[in-house]
């Protein structure tokens, strides 16, 4: 309880500032619609290993990780945290079949990065999920929504369901994730984002902003062997089946 306190103290004092949220509509979910949607963001943590489908694979991850972190560093300094956060959102981000630079911009433009950003609407952490949607499908508990592998997991399950209810018409599902649908102003945001950091990907882009240099990731000699991945929830992982090292309030 006293942590939770100071989450929210701490979040408090930061403010609404710099947050670009708006305010996810509280519907209506039929049954089944909630029944997949709670079974989705179930079982917060990464399984500890699955394997690459190939070498090609892998050493494709480590070239997204090395340019993502690069691209980063400068809004999370601290090389651990960078490194966890862009891997747990590579692997949320796969799982719900989502882009991963898709994510990273929607995140941008929703919290410029900060774990315990508030908006004024009541929206919560990296993804600005509403704190109703631990009610609806999650376990009642809203200080969850600034544990940065539950706030991820609900944000992309989110869009996947907006994505899915609008029928893969991206502009649309992002302005109903803003509260904002039919308004062109949020999605161009994270649209325009997103294609930062695709720019970052293809090595023409910009850092974000200053800070100390992080951890370089680099392509291992040896791949993990190759084997059976479950589709679309492929995870990559550190090289031999290892996770990355964690911190302590992931």
């Amino acid at each position: 309880m006293r942590l939770r306190a100071l989450a929210l103290a701490v979040a408090l004092a930061a403010g609404a500032a710099g947050v670009h949220a708006g305010a996810q509509v509280e519907e209506p979910l039929a049954l089944a619609v909630r029944t997949a949607l709670s079974a989705a963001v179930k079982r917060a943590a990464p399984p500890p290993t699955l394997p690459f489908d190939s070498p090609a694979e892998q050493a494709e991850y480590f070239r997204w990780l090395n340019a993502m972190s690069q691209h980063l560093q400068r809004r999370l300094s601290e090389g651990q945290v960078r490194i966890e956060f862009l891997q747990t959102l590579w692997y949320e981000s796969r799982r719900a079949g989502l882009a991963p630079e898709l994510v990273l911009g929607l995140v941008q433009v929703e919290s410029g990065f900060k774990k315990y950003a508030i908006s004024s609407a009541g929206a919560r952490g990296y993804m600005q999920v509403m704190p109703f949607w631990t009610r609806s499908i999650g376990d009642g508990e809203p200080a969850r929504l600034f544990h940065m592998q539950t706030n991820l997991r609900f944000g992309c399950v989110i869009l996947r369901h907006y994505l899915d209810l609008e029928k893969g018409d991206l502009f649309l599902a992002l302005g109903r994730y803003n509260g904002s649908r039919g308004r062109a102003e949020y999605p161009n945001l994270v649209l325009g984002a997103r294609k930062q950091w695709e720019a970052a990907l293809a090595g023409g882009a910009a850092p974000l902003s200053a800070g100390p240099k992080g951890v370089q990731v680099m392509v291992p000699a040896s791949p993990a062997p190759a084997g059976p991945a479950s589709r679309p929830q492929r995870i990559i992982v550190a090289p031999g089946g290892a996770s990355w090292p964690s911190v302590s309030d992931r």
